[in-house]
């Protein structure tokens, strides 16, 4: 059944239900289907979207702008240095501006308050691109891959690896609690999520039927899962400083070939990217040169096996990006 998308903004999946999010996913695998058919869909012809980064992305932004040209619509990118937002115009006054002249603004940068006022105050949909806090269009992405790969998700079992309190780890566990699957942060305790998102992903865990799982134990994390996933150890906008701290407290929990035979024979390994899998990076070359680390969050036997779907994970971020804007911005019903 349809939900009732339009005119809404994408802030945090704990504004959506299970049925919801099951609705965007089906939606996605739909116009991805369209789209490897090669069939033209512009259903938002003639409409106007604006991309808002303070952060800079590879995947964010394409599939943003892609998907938007696929679906029919203008694009304008702003980034870092495009607007006056902050610095000589207030968010609330962007946000009044853009949405005079826009359908539906992306917003990627630091604070989660950031986007919230920008959806308060601009009258149209916005869409949460990443903030410090929360990052749910690449959880949609990561779930039409796992769907794609074991044909549901409830029951699923999902170990993350890393800093658990970042907005991958809260968002993954916030879908997970939602959906249904089977969550365990691994990680060292003070890096695991606050209590109080700890708390509320419970409630959600007592209805979907979800379990969720916080150990500092490397290998029992890994055992019986069926999807591995980790992240960079530093987000973007911390200090250079982290660095040391944050390698020598995480690299236990670096996702090796040892971690992987603790799964399941049928696990995939998952990444969100850009990965620090190598040194074919200034910083992955900076790293080894300062830590001796050739490899941080993942080894690159790990990356390029098999079990890697992490270029599947990142093209799915365009079909259910597509999915969102089109969900909050079609008026009429659905084309099935």
């Amino acid at each position: 059944m349809r939900q009732n998308f339009y005119g809404r903004s994408f802030l945090t999946l704990l504004d959506f239900s299970k049925e919801e999010i099951q609705d965007l996913l089906t939606l996605a695998a739909k116009l991805k289907a369209k789209k490897r058919a090669g069939l033209e869909y512009l259903p938002l012809k003639g409409k106007n979207v604006v991309l808002l980064f303070e952060k800079d992305s590879t995947r964010t932004r394409c599939a943003f702008q892609v998907g938007a040209n696929d679906l029919g619509m203008n694009v304008t990118y702003l980034g870092p240095t495009g607007s006056q937002m902050g610095k000589k115009e207030s968010i609330k006054d962007t946000a009044r501006v853009l949405g005079r002249m826009y359908d539906g603004i992306e917003y990627r940068g630091f604070k989660q308050e950031t986007v919230e006022i920008l959806a308060e105050y601009s009258g149209v949909p916005v869409w949460n691109g990443l903030t410090d806090k929360y990052h749910p269009t690449q959880i949609l992405a990561d779930f039409l891959t796992i769907i794609e790969k074991f044909g549901h998700l409830e029951g699923i079992n999902f170990t993350y690896y890393g800093d658990a309190r970042n907005n991958m780890g809260n968002s993954l566990m916030i879908g997970a609690a939602i959906m249904g699957m089977n969550f365990t942060a691994c990680a060292p305790s003070d890096l695991w999520p606050n209590q109080e998102l700890i708390d509320k992903c419970y409630e959600l865990a007592q209805k979907s039927g979800a379990k969720l799982n916080f150990t500092e134990d490397v290998l029992e994390g890994a055992k019986n899962a069926d999807v591995i996933y980790t992240d960079v150890w530093v987000s973007m906008g911390e200090p250079d400083s982290v660095w040391k701290e944050r390698i020598e407290k995480l690299a236990p929990y670096q996702v090796n070939k040892k971690v992987m035979e603790q799964a399941n024979e049928t696990a995939i390994f998952m990444h969100c990217l850009p990965a620090f899998h190598n040194r074919e990076t200034v910083i992955g070359e900076d790293i080894f040169n300062k830590f001796g680390m050739d490899a941080l969050e993942v080894t690159e036997d790990v990356f390029e096996s098999p079990q890697s779907v992490v270029f599947d994970e990142a093209e799915n971020r365009l079909h259910t990006i597509k999915a969102v804007m089109y969900a909050t911005l079609k008026e009429e019903k659905w084309e099935k």
